[in-house]
């Protein structure tokens, strides 16, 4: 067994960049860092046989990255049709008024503030561009606005931030609340129960093969951080910093100021529920 393999969600090795699935191919954003992990992750989806596409996160605000997925669709003999995104970050999302210039696509959110013309995003909705089937999951949490694709027709779901493919996300308190992002994460395994959905296609590090284990590992590190919060209150820790200091203490420093948006969230969720005082 490798050691990818042995990783939740069975992370897939090699290159980021490229195809993924039958419908879906990669353009890596060149913003790495360790909250970015590798770079944002642009994803091209489109029918094999069409000539359109629908591209998700167009990614920063960077000319050579949203001209270089502009030519990758080309090369693939694709227009790009339609821009949709996950959520408003700008990792994510910044780049997405300058990629509608390039073009002249509509830009489709679930934030009104993020879109460009008169169509949003919600529950239920279904993108047919191209013949394509990308049906629109709410998945709140990480941020109040996230939301997943299901593409059915490859068993996969586009994730943004919600899950990532590799480590764990934060809940973006206070717009990310922690019980949002437990039901948004029922509601992926829900996908791949009842929906057959296998493979994670993440806003950020490698396709994931085993989607049902990657929800469950996320699930499990969420439930054993939030008991590590609590019993760091019943301990005496009060304040988030000193939250963070005492459970993340094995965790990169540079990720402490999103480890303390993430504990803030866990506080709140416990006093909600009386589990604190």
């Amino acid at each position: 067994m490798s050691d990818a393999a042995a990783l939740p969600g069975q992370p897939r090795g090699g290159v980021l960049s490229g195809p993924a699935t039958a419908r879906a191919v990669n353009v890596l954003a060149p913003n790495p860092s360790a909250m970015t992990l590798d770079g944002t992750n642009t994803w091209i989806v489109a029918e094999p046989d069409s000539d359109l596409a629908v591209v998700i996160d167009p990614g920063p605000l960077d000319d050579a990255h949203l001209t270089h997925v502009v030519a990758t669709a080309e090369k693939l003999g694709k227009r790009i049709a339609l821009t949709l995104l996950t959520h408003g970050h700008p990792d994510h999302a910044e780049g997405a008024g300058r990629f509608a210039e390039l073009t002249g696509t509509k830009v489709r959110a679930l934030d009104a503030a993020l879109r460009l013309g008169d169509e949003g995003l919600a529950a239920g909705d279904v993108i047919t561009t191209g013949g394509l089937e990308l049906r629109v999951v709410p998945t709140p949490g990480h941020t109040s606005d996230s939301l997943c694709f299901h593409l059915p027709a490859d068993r996969a779901v586009l994730t943004g931030d919600t899950i990532l493919g590799r480590g764990t996300t934060m809940v973006a308190h206070p717009d990310g609340r922690l019980g949002d992002y437990l039901d948004s994460l029922r509601r992926l395994r829900s996908l791949t129960v009842d929906d057959g959905v296998h493979t994670v296609l993440p806003g950020h590090g490698p396709v994931l093969e085993d989607a049902q284990g990657a929800v469950e590992f996320y699930l499990a590190h969420r439930a054993n951080r939030l008991a590590q919060v609590e019993t760091a209150v019943e301990n005496g820790l009060r304040t988030a910093p000193e939250v963070v200091a005492h459970v993340y203490a094995d965790v990169d420093r540079s990720l402490w100021p999103a480890a303390e948006l993430s504990v803030r969230a866990q506080l709140e969720y416990l006093s909600e529920h009386g589990l604190i005082g």
